[in-house]
């Protein structure tokens, strides 16, 4: 199934991303960043579901908070961890009374994040301990598991931009970047991987490994996909075209029960001439 992203289009309210999207034909829309809080945001969402028969995924820092935050489950900020780990399970708690049967966050960030540099150079500061920081993840991604019960969790790999590597002068400040890290995490918790392509390629790119084959090593382990395209130095969330260098990966995929979401963050008509593309590849 192709889902697509809420945040390619901008709005304040979720409810006209989704109707903005519906408009235009989709009906599989995972619900992401972008928009603010407001009151009976979640009644919106389910008159929109019945209305139009949606299929409805929330992703990462959706709901958005009242007080916006940057989510870390691996802080040693007590404060920044606690807003995470209650974000996670309020996002649990909606998916299950939207119908989704999974929800994805991203791994943990060795440093907190301040909201307005995401997506751009994060300004350089002492690292935590990885070492306590991935303890602290791993204890509380474990709890929230058994909490989620029905609802399959999922952790997105992270993006390591060419900025911030040489802000940080190759010090790796994000969990879960490659293949290495996969097998390291996978040996710490039983999880299963989001794996966006486009946050491989660029961090492949920042950390000298070959993209195509952390490509082939990761995609036979997830079921879940996040789609776009970028220039290998940051996350663009450009988007996909006949060139694009991972095509041939998803070309064996349309067999296997799959989750594509597109993350284009362009035009309507951009946005299906991609979902044209990915359809077309995985048949």
């Amino acid at each position: 199934m192709i889902y697509i992203s809420s945040s390619s289009v901008k709005s304040k309210k979720i409810k006209d991303s989704v109707q903005q999207l519906v408009n235009h034909g989709f009906r599989n829309i995972e619900l992401s960043g972008g928009t603010e809080l407001y009151d009976c945001f979640e009644s919106d969402l389910l008159k929109l579901q019945e209305e139009y028969e949606l299929n409805y995924l929330c992703h990462n820092y959706f709901p958005p908070p009242a007080d916006h935050f940057v989510l870390n489950l691996a802080s040693l900020n007590e404060d920044v961890f606690q807003k995470s780990y209650q974000h996670i399970k309020t996002s649990i708690d909606l998916s299950k009374r939207l119908g989704a049967t999974k929800f994805a966050f991203h791994a943990g960030f060795f440093i907190d994040v301040q909201p307005k540099q995401i997506g751009k150079k994060i300004s350089r500061t002492v690292l935590f301990d990885k070492e306590k920081s991935l303890q602290r993840f791993v204890s509380a991604y474990d709890e929230l598991q058994e909490y989620a019960k029905d609802i399959e969790l999922y952790i997105e790999n992270n993006v390591y931009s060419s900025t911030n590597f040489h802000t940080f002068k190759g010090e790796n400040i994000f969990m879960l970047t490659n293949y290495e890290d996969y097998i390291d995490l996978k040996e710490r918790i039983d999880f299963n991987l989001l794996l966006d392509v486009a946050h491989l390629k660029v961090s492949s790119n920042s950390l000298g490994l070959d993209f195509k084959h952390q490509l082939s090593s990761l995609i036979a382990l997830t079921d879940y996909l996040h789609i776009s395209d970028n220039d290998s130095y940051h996350d663009e969330n450009n988007p996909i075209s006949l060139d694009s260098d991972f095509l041939n990966y998803l070309s064996n995929l349309g067999s296997k029960k799959m989750s594509f979401t597109l993350e284009v963050y362009d035009s309507i008509e951009k946005i299906l001439e991609s979902q044209d593309i990915l359809k077309s590849t995985l048949n």
